[in-house]
């Protein structure tokens, strides 16, 4: 038997496996789309919605903690789920100092999308796209406006807590430090100031604006640009002394569970909680943009969903670039897919490669012990650096 002819067939065999995996792909390393997925998933965009819909009837929390939780992932590596990966040492994007206050309703909104995507598409999209989607969704249920959203991203590679430092916007920066760290992702002042209307959602604890209250200079223990009257009730829900931690205070006074445009409104009046609300108003080259969203709730949500889109595409990985989680945890695809097709293919490729000396006899075919081992090793590396190429994840929690 020409052993020399039978090797090259073997390798011959393995490359045409890996090729074979390779082009099993199916999405490439094109630019997002709005109907990314109208052939592998054409229904995700109604799943997504069921799904976050009931959260949100559960609690509205879900709709201001999803949203912070997708500006929270965009501002840090881009848009790529990353913010949702769990560390089992605690060093994750999610285990930041920034990111510790984040609702786990956000959180949970997502899984419960991903889990009902996956029934129906398993492993053909993105917690990313999920995210992006829920962040959508979640404005049109608190009776914000509804826009197109671009899909095809994939899942992050890398979750380090040591990359959120001084990525997100603090409740303490001026316009000059909100210009720069928005205009570092690629968005425009306006940009900035119609996202900074998701504030017309939400809630904040009492130590992200104490200061404010209590001591905002020697000479002026309170901020002359609060609305004298709005301190004294913040005052009333976080004193100095003996505040409870847990207390929250809604960011829109007036209608903190509707996304509208009265956010804008309460800035004209002096009722922003965080400084860096305020200042918009305060400045000279933000309040004109300001005062036309206070007067005009359609030219805030034109400008929200422009800025959103525009948000969406902040450092988006796409192909190969990243990967389709299936759960946020560790990864054991390329060993178990492996073992699998391993398992499956051998009997019908491995030992038809015969040794140098014909010791072994096998399915009609005579071999050595070494030419198994050998071949065996280079098989299984074969399989593994096919799965790995594709992006083959499996996670468990």
């Amino acid at each position: 038997m020409d052993t020399s002819s039978d090797s090259k067939r073997h390798m011959q065999t393995c490359f045409f496996l890996g090729m074979l995996f390779f082009c099993m792909v199916v999405e490439s390393d094109a630019e997002l789309s709005e109907n990314f997925y109208a052939s592998t998933c054409p229904n995700v965009e109604l799943i997504v919605r069921q799904a976050v819909a009931t959260k949100y009837q559960q609690t509205t929390i879900t709709a201001p903690a999803t949203l912070r939780m997708f500006f929270h992932d965009c501002f840090v590596g881009g848009c790529d789920a990353s913010v949702l990966v769990t560390s089992d040492n605690g060093d994750a994007e999610k285990d930041a100092q920034d990111n510790i206050s984040l609702a786990g309703d956000g959180f949970d909104t997502v899984n419960k999308a991903k889990l009902a995507v996956e029934a129906q598409c398993p492993g053909r999209v993105s917690c990313a796209d999920i995210m992006a989607l829920a962040a959508r969704d979640v404005v049109v249920l608190a009776g914000g406006p509804g826009f197109k959203v671009e899909l095809g991203r994939r899942d992050g590679l890398v979750s380090n807590a040591s990359r959120v430092d001084r990525k997100l916007p603090g409740p303490e920066l001026d316009v000059n430090g909100l210009v720069n760290l928005f205009a570092s992702n690629g968005l425009t002042m306006t940009d900035m100031i119609a996202l900074s209307g998701a504030h017309t959602i939400g809630f904040s604890h009492c130590d992200r604006f104490a200061n404010r209250l209590y001591n905002f200079s020697a000479f002026m223990p309170v901020d002359p640009t609060l609305d004298p009257a709005y301190a004294q009730q913040l005052m009333q829900s976080c004193p100095r002394v003996g505040a409870d931690p847990s207390v929250a205070v809604n960011l829109d006074l007036n209608t903190p569970n509707v996304f509208d445009n009265v956010y804008f409104q309460n800035l004209v009046a002096r009722k922003g909680l965080f400084t860096s609300d305020q200042i918009l108003f305060n400045d000279f080259r933000s309040q004109a943009t300001v005062i036309r969203f206070a007067n005009s709730a359609e030219e805030f949500n034109r400008a929200f969903t422009s800025a959103m889109r525009k948000l969406g595409r902040v450092g988006v990985k796409v192909g190969s670039q990243g990967e389709i989680h299936l759960e946020m945890a560790l990864n054991w695809g390329p060993v178990l897919m492996s073992v699998i097709f391993f398992i499956v293919l051998t009997p019908g490729v491995l030992f038809q490669v015969p040794g140098k000396t014909k010791v072994v006899e096998f399915g009609g075919f005579q071999t050595s012990g070494a030419a198994i081992v050998i071949h065996t090793l280079i098989f299984f590396a074969c399989i593994t650096v096919s799965l790995i190429a594709l992006h083959i994840h499996i996670y468990a929690a």
